[in-house]
């Protein structure tokens, strides 16, 4: 059993819930303990891995956020920089799930969110397990 953390920016909280929901089932489907932790964006999602990684109490991570392009260049900066602070994490041995979500609308969020769905919480989850299960095999 693995524990694993994740770390979720509530902004939408009901667009949260559904992909929280998602990521746990996977996680205590395939026998490994989970927890929360919430930042306020999904900017500090990289930092808060790295912070929880240093402390060696997980094996490995979920990133959970909704981010909606709005009428600014901001959604491609919090997009492009939080996948690319979680790239880089992941780069240097930390499994590392990705469920932000970057959608230009509520709908396509809700369609990726619900687990009845294409439920991204759950993938996000597969992914941190298969990531976790390659590190123990190649000795991580």
């Amino acid at each position: 059993m693995a524990r694993f953390l994740i770390v979720e920016a509530r902004f939408y909280d009901h667009l949260n819930d559904m992909l929280i929901a998602g990521a746990r089932a996977v996680l205590k489907a395939a026998g490994h303990k989970a927890e929360v932790v919430t930042v306020p964006g999904a900017l500090e999602i990289p930092a808060a891995i790295s912070l929880a990684d240093a402390t060696g109490d997980y094996d490995g991570y979920v990133a959970i956020g909704v981010v909606i392009r709005g009428e600014t260049y901001h959604f491609e900066i919090v997009a492009g920089e939080s996948a690319r602070g979680i790239m880089a994490l992941t780069m240097d041995g930390i499994a590392i799930g990705n469920g932000i979500l970057t959608v230009e609308n509520e709908e396509q969020a809700l369609e990726r969110a619900d687990a009845a769905r294409k439920d991204k919480g759950g993938e996000a989850a597969r992914a941190a397990i298969a990531l976790h299960e390659l590190k123990e095999r190649f000795g991580g």
